[in-house]
């Protein structure tokens, strides 16, 4: 059997994402921007399709609407391939009136879809991280090892533990111990400060699966990580594939090998975008190799009249006029005015930074008009009376917290302005002179 033959992939995508609110109160985990265009969910569909893997069944299941807009405009696969699709599939209740359980429950209520397509390996990853991984490196090692199940692990430090299953191997990588999220946990060997956790990444022998699943059902279990997996560890080969052997091409020697976050919580997603940035990055976006893909751009390109940008990244259809930014994420249609400051931000479509407002340290969701000479991120008390402020000092903006204004626009791009010179060096100098 080829590496990639008859793999059929279920993406766990029905998160609700509660850590993340107020980011999460009209989308689902997987659906939230990441990042100039991106969403979530473009990381595990990138590697999959990269990996070959072209039968994919996406699980939603909470606030969806715009996750499933998003795989109608972005993930359409060829209709001529019939086994090459990104099919969203919401909870079926042919076994009753009831939404998915747990992760093994969501794929039991789909049952039928693995019987139908009779696949060899079912891949069964979850939605919700920023990585690159060729899923075919762990089909190799699956088969390899004559496993049953694979299970994606790293380490992780012994104070994350408990937002994790974590796992024991034998020196032969057969995983000995599964416990999901435990409040504390062994060491791993050969370290004192981290311990194995998965990655919510499995790989299924499909007869196996099927029958984990009918079992699970029958005993009134719902989860892979509380319940399938620690029930199969006596009866079946589970092993630990490890993830800092997978090799990505295209990966520049500057980036963090093996680069693979939880975006779970508002202070772990805000750090992620940083991450991208500047010409040395932890993770380059920008992979020829191995691309993430993302939804088709209409916009104009971005336009910027004058300004100070330092590590910034300015999404198409954005307009810069006369404004500050460093370490700013712009996604789409952003206008940023003249005299406004964004110091490590990220902004997202359809919002408007208004003259001389000042933002740091925060996120303005979508559909935003912030007025002009507002400050947000300087008095975190303030700030905690109207937004979501995190503990480490992030504030979001929730989406349409400021509704578009109806006040005067601004003066267009290189028009004249009383008092200004038309030079573009000159407006460049009075502007932050």
């Amino acid at each position: 059997m080829s590496r990639t033959k008859n793999v059929l992939a279920f993406v766990m995508a029905g998160g609700e994402g509660s850590r993340l609110h107020p980011l999460t109160a009209e989308r689902c985990k997987p659906a939230v921007p990441f990042n100039g265009k991106h969403r979530i969910v473009d990381f595990v569909l990138s590697n999959l399709v990269n990996s070959e893997i072209y039968s994919i069944y996406l699980l939603v299941q909470y606030k969806s609407q715009s996750l499933i807009e998003h795989i109608r405009q972005s993930w359409t696969m060829t209709r001529f391939i019939p086994q090459h699709f990104v099919t969203v599939v919401p909870p079926q209740m042919q076994n009753g009136p009831e939404w998915f359980q747990g992760t093994a429950d969501s794929v039991f209520q789909n049952i039928h879809l693995i019987e139908e397509f009779r696949p060899d390996i079912v891949a069964v990853f979850g939605a919700d991280h920023i990585y690159r991984m060729d899923v075919r490196q762990m089909l190799e090692f699956h088969q390899a090892n004559d496993a049953h199940v694979s299970v994606a692990t790293l380490p992780v430090r012994l104070s994350e533990c408990n937002q994790f299953g974590i796992v024991e191997t034998d020196e032969r990588h057969r995983i000995t111990q599964f416990m999901e999220k435990p409040a504390s946990a062994r060491p791993m060997p050969g370290s004192s400060t981290h311990a194995l956790a998965s990655m919510g990444n499995y790989l299924f022998n499909a007869d196996v699966l099927l029958d984990a699943l009918k079992r699970a059902k029958a005993q009134g279990q719902s989860d892979f990580g509380k319940h399938i997996l620690p029930a199969m560890l006596q009866s079946h080969r589970l092993l630990a594939y490890d993830f800092a052997t997978n090799e990505i091409p295209g990966i520049a020697p500057y980036e963090e090998h093996g680069y693979w976050r939880d975006v779970g919580t508002i202070d772990s997603y805000f750090q992620a975008h940083f991450d991208t940035l500047g010409a040395t990055p932890r993770f380059r976006m920008t992979n020829r190799q191995w691309p993430i893909y993302a939804s088709p751009d209409q916009a104009e390109s971005a336009q910027i009249e004058n300004g100070i940008i330092h590590r910034s990244v300015v999404g198409s259809g954005s307009i810069v006029d006369g404004a500050r930014l460093d370490h700013a994420m712009l996604r789409r249609s952003v206008t940023v005015e003249r005299d406004a400051h964004l110091a490590h931000c990220i902004v997202m479509e359809r919002s408007r930074i208004g003259h001389g407002a000042q933002v740091r340290c925060a996120i303005i969701d979508q559909d935003n008009d912030i007025p002009p000479g507002e400050h947000i991120g300087f008095d975190l008390e303030a700030d905690r009376q109207r937004f979501h402020v995190t503990e480490s000092g992030i504030v979001v903006v929730p989406r349409g917290y400021f509704p578009t204004a109806q006040r005067k626009p601004p003066t267009p791009l290189g028009a004249h302005r009383p008092g200004m010179q038309l030079s573009p060096s000159d407006n460049l100098r009075r502007a932050f002179a």
